[in-house]
């Protein structure tokens, strides 16, 4: 305490003891906000993990399709079959909130509902195997906008974990301390006031019998 300067009375006293009060109720409710972020956090770490194996085995059936369909289908004619896609998406984005944190929302829609509209070919030049490929791509582009979204939402959670983490322990191990600390010596100061007040006024006390027993 001897490098704190603090005004060692009764007001700034009360004073401290408001913001010790707020402060130990700031750091409950951070310490609850974390350990809620923490357990929204590793419910989003499983999912990215199953939507991480989901998109990675789709990807690859859709590389072997593709590979096969290259192998039997001549290169001219493959560029030709994807030159011109049939089917367009339309990708929106909102928010919502966790804990205090805004995190996106993705979504997307087809221009036509047709599952038929993915295939931007006649069915019979082209290959069985790039009808798979096709097909599999399609089918994971919802898994890979999710996980894009899962991705986004982990990033930014972590983010306020960390922010959050470091306010709870600035008022655990610093702000809360000091100020009990600084509690602590004014209450001490006042007390040792108050006893050498108490010491005075008996002293005063002594000095009045002793003028009024000599007097008599």
């Amino acid at each position: 305490m001897a490098s704190v300067t603090v005004n060692p009375t009764r007001m700034e006293l009360t004073r401290l003891k408001g913001r010790l009060k707020t402060a130990r109720r700031g750091y409950k409710l951070l310490k609850d906000k974390r350990d809620e972020l923490m357990k929204q956090f590793l419910d989003i770490v499983r999912r990215n993990r199953e939507l991480r194996a989901k998109v990675e085995d789709g990807l690859m059936q859709a590389h072997a399709s593709f590979t096969v369909a290259s192998a039997v289908m001549s290169s001219e004619m493959l560029e030709q079959a994807l030159l011109y896609p049939k089917q367009s998406v339309e990708l929106g984005m909102g928010f919502k909130n966790i804990m205090s944190v805004n995190v996106p929302v993705y979504s997307f829609k087809t221009a036509n509902a047709d599952l038929g509209d993915i295939f931007p070919y006649g069915f019979a030049q082209t290959s069985g195997e790039l009808d798979d490929a096709v097909e599999a791509l399609s089918g994971v582009f919802q898994d890979m906008l999710e996980l894009a979204q899962v991705e986004k939402t982990m990033q930014l959670l972590a983010e306020d974990i960390e922010k959050t983490r470091r306010r709870v322990n600035a008022l655990e191990y610093v702000m809360i301390p000091q100020m009990e600390e600084k509690i602590k010596y004014i209450s001490m100061k006042l007390e040792e006031n108050e006893r050498g007040n108490i010491t005075r006024l008996m002293k005063v006390k002594d000095m009045v019998l002793q003028e009024a027993h000599n007097y008599q």
